[in-house]
């Protein structure tokens, strides 16, 4: 049954990457509030069967209908899925200088980051998403997931997946032994993110002594998995998709 969820969500991915359909969502926009701001996340539920939760982390254009696909696809896999927004409410940032000072303002101040990542995950389980919970994130969102990891901040967080991200630590944050187990899905070619930073996370990693597998895809770019981009690349795609899949069953 999940080699067939599997590919009929696939399927969908790449009729979605063709221009082959319009996607529709089949689940539902979330207005939530965080202090005095509003923020629109969207939820698909599994249903009563669900076995666990994922957590999505948009990228630095802010939660659109990628998260959306995504989100839809994990739910058609049997887990309620929640794609959190860190931008607020119609905050939807369309050109890169805009898209750059959303996520500078994050990246400054990593507490706030923190706060509304972990606000996304406490609306998920109001929305009646189940509490344990694998955290993933594309680009921007992939530096926020190891931002959550090295917090420990959240108890019911058995993962972590970093799709293209971001994977340098600040100097002043350090990985908790006990953190969760990790899946770093990573483009060969990707020019945003060296090699380099692969293998400074991987030592990383292994000083602290914690779980994690390296996916590297042979020249894979930077975002790598963005359906109908110019640096789309299909079977990074799915290699990357299926790897997923696998570690949500040994985690979930």
């Amino acid at each position: 049954m999940r080699t067939l969820t599997y590919s009929v969500t696939l399927l969908t991915a790449l009729g979605l990457a063709s221009g082959a359909h319009a996607y529709e969502p089949a689940g539902e926009d979330v207005v939530y509030e965080v202090g005095d701001e509003s923020f629109e996340g969207y939820y698909a539920s599994a249903g009563d069967m669900a076995r666990g939760t994922v957590l999505i982390v948009h990228d630095w254009d802010g939660l659109d209908d990628y998260e959306r696909e995504r989100a839809d696809m994990i739910a058609g896999m049997g887990y309620d899925a929640f794609a959190v927004d860190l931008f607020g409410e119609g905050n939807r940032p369309e050109t890169t200088e805009a898209r750059q000072e959303a996520t500078n303002a994050l990246y400054s101040d990593r507490e706030r980051m923190r706060e509304l990542t972990l606000a996304g995950l406490a609306e998920a389980h109001e929305q009646g998403a189940t509490e344990t919970t694998v955290v993933i994130g594309y680009c921007f969102g992939g530096t926020v997931t190891l931002e959550i990891a090295r917090s420990g901040l959240a108890d019911e967080v058995v993962g972590y997946t970093s799709f293209h991200g971001g994977l340098g630590t600040p100097e002043d944050q350090s990985w908790p032994e006990d953190s969760a187990p990790l899946l770093i899905a990573h483009g060969g070619a990707d020019t945003a993110v060296p090699m380099a930073d692969v293998a400074t996370l991987v030592e990383e990693l292994e000083a602290a002594g914690l779980t994690y597998e390296v996916e590297i895809y042979s020249g894979a770019p930077h975002a790598f998995t963005v359906f109908g981009g110019e640096r789309y690349q299909e079977r990074a795609d799915q290699k990357s998709w299926a790897a997923f899949t696998d570690f949500l069953e040994e985690v979930l």
